[in-house]
């Protein structure tokens, strides 16, 4: 029995150049998470090649997917972490309770 190729499928196919084959191919199978770095390897006309190692600058954010559907930008997030910290700082002290040396059924 064939399969039916829906409508969207065949259009996203229809800008899919010919040479380009995925038969194979592993979704992911290369997904580092970016804040562990990331290398560029750049070869050169002369047959040199240059490796270049990046990693994130210090005091970068990274935001999960979930979470960026609400923030599109930095100034969205500034702001709301701002607003977090007002209400912070809002509310009463708490005192720090001390660890008892007691231990339990002694």
């Amino acid at each position: 029995m064939k399969k039916k190729i829906s409508k969207a499928r065949t259009l996203k196919d229809a800008d899919m150049r010919p040479e380009y084959d995925f038969t194979g191919a592993v979704r992911g199978r290369h997904y580092r998470p970016l804040d562990e770095g990331y290398t560029v390897e750049i070869n050169k006309s002369d047959g040199t090649t240059v490796v270049e190692h990046y990693t994130l600058a210090e005091g970068t954010v990274l935001l999960q997917p979930d979470v960026r559907e609400y923030f599109p930008d930095s100034k969205a997030v500034n702001a709301a972490l701002r607003s977090l910290i007002a209400l912070v700082a809002e509310l009463p002290a708490t005192r720090k309770r001390k660890p008892t040396t007691k231990k339990r059924g002694a």
